[in-house]
């Protein structure tokens, strides 16, 4: 997997024309990104569930 240098110096490579192209997929990356973060919570919500309804956890969360 490339780091972020390593794309950099694609990206320097890349015509001024495609520059737009780029900068536009980056964005919907990050877009994509965002809408998924939430997605993922509501996923796991049902299988964390079954261990923060339980009394222990209740008793260690219960001074904040």
């Amino acid at each position: 997997m490339p780091n972020k240098n390593e794309v950099i110096q694609e990206i320097e490579k890349l015509p001024e024309s495609l520059l737009k192209e780029v900068w536009d997929f980056a964005q919907f990356l990050q877009t994509k990104a965002i809408k998924t973060k939430p997605e993922n919570a509501l996923l796991s919500e049902t299988s964390l569930e079954k261990d923060w309804l339980k009394p222990e956890e209740d008793e260690a969360w219960q001074n904040l």
